[in-house]
């Protein structure tokens, strides 16, 4: 018998109409209807190092504890799919990786596991030249290649439009916090991949998302299923070519954006790193349309930090 959300779950998923939908499975760290409600807050750090302007973005929210309950559970899921160096901007920087984990272990985590669904095959080899494993486990973190298939659970997609259905890591529906920490890349099929395309590898068939009448809009769809508590956004360099996987040409833009609203981080990024209106990239105004989140960048409050 296949496995699909339990009634609790799926209430959690789909019930209570468009502010449910809003928050979504993996509401705001606080569960606070009203800050929801309210105009999203991105903190951005810039121009430091990579571990320090994580620490100093994610101060700008509250700090991590706001977010990481003592004996918590964490699931953080990086880009880790391809085998390229860090200088080459295909994957997520491994000293954000790293200072996320060591700040969810300070805060209080019981455990923390990083997850992701690897592309390039052999998962050791990808994983040594990437550095996300030792990046990972080196803070205290667990590192789960999730190519198995009995890793995932169905789910249904009830506002999908191009995907209807599709699958979830279970350990990102039994987490106390989901944490995405997506790098930021050019894309050859989603013009650009951040944070909302990035959850595509908590799923395990991925086809199903290429093979959609419209991949922007399975990105979307997705999206009102499965929403992380936080995302902190690697654009310390950026692939401005040959994405996802490159090697491209890259440049440093040095930032790190973090916040509640995945909408919110997507637009901001796409304009001020890539130059790109948001409304271009039309995953994100699907997900805007959808309610998930806000790309207009004049409702947006930013706190450089």
């Amino acid at each position: 018998m296949k496995e699909e959300l339990s009634r609790k779950d799926f209430l959690r998923l789909a019930a209570g109409g468009a502010l449910a939908w809003t928050l979504g499975r993996f509401g705001l760290g606080t569960g606070d209807a009203a800050e929801a409600a309210s105009p999203p807050v991105l903190a951005v750090a810039g121009n430091q190092s990579p571990d320090a302007m994580v620490r100093a973005a994610i101060g700008g929210l509250g700090g991590m504890k706001k977010f990481v309950k003592p004996g918590s559970a964490v699931v953080v899921k990086p880009n880790a799919s391809w085998a390229q160096k860090p200088h080459q901007a295909a994957t997520t920087n491994p000293k954000v990786l790293s200072e996320v984990v060591r700040m969810c272990k300070e805060a209080g985590a019981k455990v923390v596991k990083v997850m992701d669904h690897l592309i390039d095959r052999p998962d050791e080899l990808t994983l040594s030249t990437n550095g996300l494993r030792k990046a990972a486990e080196s803070a205290g973190a667990i590192f789960i290649s999730a190519g198995s298939r009995s890793l995932y659970q169905n789910i249904r997609i009830p506002r999908g439009k191009a995907l209807r259905s599709s699958t979830v890591l279970k350990e990102v529906m039994k987490a106390d916090l989901f944490i995405n920490v997506p790098i930021a890349k050019v894309h050859n099929a989603s013009v650009l991949t951040m944070g909302l395309k990035n959850l595509m590898g908590v799923a395990f068939n991925r086809d199903a998302w290429h093979e959609a009448p419209d991949l922007h809009q399975a990105i979307a769809d997705y999206a009102t299923v499965v929403r992380p508590h936080l995302t902190i956004l690697d654009a310390v360099r950026i692939l401005q070519t040959n994405g996802p996987r490159g090697p491209g040409k890259t440049k440093d833009t040095k930032m790190i954006i973090a916040g509640t609203d995945p909408v919110a981080i997507d637009a901001y990024t796409a304009q001020n790193a890539f130059g790109k209106a948001p409304q271009s990239i039309h995953h994100i105004a699907f997900a805007n349309a959808a309610g998930l989140g806000e790309m207009d960048l004049r409702k947006i409050t930013v706190k450089k930090v």
